[in-house]
């Protein structure tokens, strides 16, 4: 769906308001709209080019990569429209940036999590594809995370992230008037002996969706709370930003190196040195 503008070489997108030449090919995709600018910090340039709704995207360079940033709200339905509108207008790399909740107990509050996979508990992705397709994110990008995050010296869990389209119950929470929903006493216990993570709202969408396109995806939060130790702080937002602002400028170097060495797929027999 495109804007209303009658011109035909006008791509403006409906929700978003962006065109092809307001986006780089990666974009970060946080959800909080404050959190833009909190992204943006580590960048050589920042240009505001779009505002409407929940959605406010900016585009710049980091280490001379040209990256875009676009906030998506809160959950999946927001997350699938941003990934949507900004694909239809040239983006092929998605790279979430959040927080979360983690479920395993040696993980801190102020880690990070790159997610391998998502558990999809949201129902975005079930508009898309049938209940049994993964959600598994990119390669490339999870490397590119996880390199990222070595070289920063952050610390970091990788793994299967559980997206819930509830904040509350949907999460094992009580609801309002301590109302708990069917099976929700043992939710966190199922997921965290299966050996899931962490939680939050979006991942298994934005990951599900570039993947039926046939993008990259991935995921990376900041622990604010571990739903295990009781431990809660707002701690450590930066170190997500950082982390996936310079996974943009290694996905980058990644395929260039790729290009160069004629191959398709980066792999461990390739080197971003020299």
């Amino acid at each position: 769906m495109t804007g209303d503008s009658e011109d035909p070489n006008d791509d403006s997108q409906y929700h978003l308001d962006v065109t092809s030449e307001d986006v780089a090919d990666t974009v970060l995709l946080p959800g909080d709209p404050d959190r833009v600018d909190k992204i943006t910090q580590f960048w050589e340039t920042a240009d505001d080019r779009a505002r409407h709704r929940e959605y406010h995207t900016v585009t710049g360079r980091y280490e001379g990569t040209p990256i875009s940033v676009t906030s998506t709200g809160i959950g999946s339905p927001s997350a699938a429209i941003a990934v949507e509108e900004l694909a239809r207008v040239g983006a092929d790399t998605f790279l979430r940036v959040g927080s979360c909740g983690a479920i395993q107990p040696e993980m801190d509050v102020g880690d990070l999590v790159v997610t391998t996979g998502g558990v999809r508990q949201e129902g975005t992705s079930d508009a898309y594809v049938r209940e049994d397709y993964p959600a598994v994110a990119d390669f490339e990008v999870v490397t590119a995370l996880v390199a990222a995050a070595e070289r920063l010296g952050y610390d970091y869990h990788t793994g299967p992230t559980m997206s819930a389209d509830s904040f509350y119950t949907g999460q094992g929470r009580p609801g309002f008037d301590d109302y708990e929903a069917p099976d929700a006493e043992g939710l966190v216990e199922e997921l965290k002996a299966a050996n899931v993570k962490n939680i939050e709202m979006e991942a298994s969408a934005i990951i599900t969706l570039a993947n039926v396109f046939g993008l990259r995806a991935g995921a990376v939060c900041t622990v604010y709370a571990n739903r295990e130790t009781g431990e809660f702080q707002t701690a450590g937002e930066n170190r997500a930003a950082e982390t996936a602002s310079l996974a943009v400028h290694l996905l980058a170097r990644m395929d260039e190196v790729k290009a160069e060495a004629g191959a398709d797929r980066w792999h461990a027999g390739l080197s971003l040195d020299g």
